[in-house]
């Protein structure tokens, strides 16, 4: 065998070697995957035994605290409804307050993203955040207590502008035009609410009545505290009736919510008192602060008298015109068949709402505004009313709320935060500040008492209306200072006294009035006025529930929840 044929062959041997090796390594490579696979799937099997231990012992230590595996006994113990409250899932109260913490921290973060300086302690947007969230819980905690919400808040803005050190972060923190701004808004918002629930049939009947206690009460009122101011006080005449008129007018943001409180629970509804109440309450507004500005005209000469005596029924009759356009424009726009209805009827009234309030302020005439709004709801809604299927919800009315719900703590915060105890209290004017305005309210009342007799009410509605017909905050808050800026702008150093004396008063009525009216109205109103159910028939119920208004009052829960705190 040659050379060459040998190594061909030995070639082929080492070939046919290689190849007899390849079935041996492909063997050991598959035995060592298996025994990865293996090794894998003990591990696997060892930490889904650990995981599901570790889940049984996570099961074991939470189902103590489970709501599932503990639900709350039909007769439960004031300790078991306790502990039943504080059990995993939260639920009902506490999961209220969680959201409510975790909602007001991010905004606040996010406030501090955005603005930075002004959303830190001392800032103006970190005032309003606190003095909300304040006003929730106050509001809140008297509702725990059966007593109106807005008391509540009334009291947390009072605080949080005068406890030392804290006001200094807080209550005068915020700036003026914001507070002015906001409260604006939130009347607009009330307002809107108040024109959507008017009955227009109650109206039309009630209307003369609605002129006399509008216009009656607050004339009386005004002559009543001017005398008493002057003979107790020293006032000369002019301050007298400017203080006459400061104390007359009664605040819609104290009486519009109870009344629709009432009126939402059927109190009322078959004579129409909260119909009466709420468009009387706007004209009186209209009335106080026309007076107001025709003596304070007067006393610092500032303008022509005719004009400021014609001003109050213009004002009146441009805030009716303006809402009964606007409203009849709301009756085909948007389209019935439009896309999203609801929600641009709710941008529309709304923004016709505002404008009509900051509008009329821009133009020197504000009273305008307030029966702009009223108008312009009251208006659109009567066509809505039509459009409405029988058994079809009040979409607008619900946003309305929904809109309410967030501006009402501010708004009864921001009134009580206007109160500035060292400064406004003078110590020698207070009780005779007191007297004054006792005998103004004595008169009020009896006279609205008087007033609605023949609008066909009972005795007992007749003493709710005289009961719902004094509260006083909002155009006190407002005007209530005005006199003594004047005079510190004209430099009239001999009228100063007189200027700390009505705005002295005008802060005793807002501290006095406001929770006291408030509390009478939640208290009378079902004790006195009839209740109508959902089939309309009339029925006589007591209840002893206010106002329960709160972003921390969750009315969908259950019974049993609800009464777990």
């Amino acid at each position: 065998m040659s050379d060459s044929e040998e190594h061909e062959v030995n070639g082929k041997q080492n070939m046919n070697g290689s190849r007899s090796m390849l079935p041996q390594d492909e063997g050991t490579e598959q035995s060592q995957d298996e025994d990865v696979n293996v090794t894998v799937e003990i591990q696997d099997h060892v930490h889904h035994k650990r995981c599901r231990a570790l889940c049984i012992c996570c099961h074991a230590c939470c189902k103590p605290c489970r709501t599932k595996y503990h639900p709350l006994p039909p007769k439960a113990s004031i300790f078991q409804r306790l502990k039943f409250a504080f059990m995993c899932p939260p639920h009902g109260n506490i999961a209220m307050y969680i959201q409510f913490v975790v909602l007001m921290a991010m905004s606040w973060a996010v406030l501090v993203a955005l603005t930075q300086e002004n959303a830190m302690p001392g800032g103006n947007l970190f005032a309003l955040i606190v003095l909300f969230a304040g006003s929730v819980i106050g509001g809140y905690i008297f509702s725990l207590i059966r007593l109106p919400p807005l008391l509540g808040m009334l009291i947390v803005g009072a605080m949080l502008r005068n406890i030392p050190h804290v006001k200094e972060a807080v209550g005068e923190a915020i700036e003026p035009s914001w507070s002015g701004a906001l409260r604006q808004i939130a009347l607009t918002v009330i307002l809107i609410r108040a024109g959507l629930g008017l009955d227009p049939v109650a109206l039309k009947k009630l209307s003369f009545t609605v002129l006399r206690l509008a216009f009656t009460p607050c004339l009386t009122e005004c002559v009543a505290s001017a005398i008493a101011s002057h003979f107790l006080l020293g006032l000369p005449w002019e301050w007298a009736f400017m203080l006459g008129f400061v104390l007359a007018a009664v605040s819609p943001a104290v009486v519009v919510p109870s009344l629709l409180n009432l009126s939402d629970r059927g109190y009322g509804l078959d004579k129409g008192v909260p119909t009466l109440v709420i468009a009387a309450a706007s004209v009186d507004d209209v009335l106080a602060i026309t007076g107001f500005g025709v003596v304070l005209g007067i006393t610092f000469s500032t303008g022509d008298l005719a004009v400021s005596i014609i001003k109050g029924p213009l004002e009146a009759l441009l805030g009716v015109t303006y809402g009964i356009v606007f409203g009849m424009f709301l009756w085909y726009f948007p389209n019935v068949k439009s896309n999203n209805l609801v929600f641009y009827r709710s941008l529309l009234l709304f923004a016709g709402g505002l404008m009509a309030t900051f509008g009329s302020t821009a133009v020197h005439l504000s009273g305008a505004g307030p029966l702009g709004c009223l108008t312009v709801a009251f208006v659109a809604a009567y066509k809505w009313r039509k459009q409405r299927k029988e058994g079809e919800p009040d979409a607008m009315a619900e946003v309305v709320a929904i809109l309410w719900m967030l501006f009402q703590p501010l708004l009864f915060a921001l009134i009580g935060s206007a109160v500035d105890i060292e400064k406004s209290l003078q110590g020698d004017t207070v009780g005779l500040g007191i007297a004054t305005l006792a005998i103004g309210l004595v008169v009020r009342i009896i006279v609205t008492f008087l007033v609605v007799f023949g609008a066909g009410l009972s005795i007992k509605e007749q003493f709710f209306v005289a009961l719902a017909w004094f509260p006083k905050a909002t155009v006190q808050a407002a005007i209530g200072g005005l006199a003594l800026d004047l005079t510190i702008k004209n430099n009239a150093n001999h009228l100063m006294d007189y200027g700390r004396q009505v705005l002295t008063i005008a802060v005793l009525s807002i501290i006095i009035t406001a929770p006291i009216g408030a509390i009478a109205i939640a208290l009378s109103g079902p004790r006195l006025l009839n209740k109508v159910d959902k089939e309309g028939k009339v029925v006589m119920q007591n209840s002893t529930d206010p106002e329960r208004t709160s972003m921390l009052d969750d009315r969908q829960e259950e019974k049993t929840e609800m009464n777990q705190l």
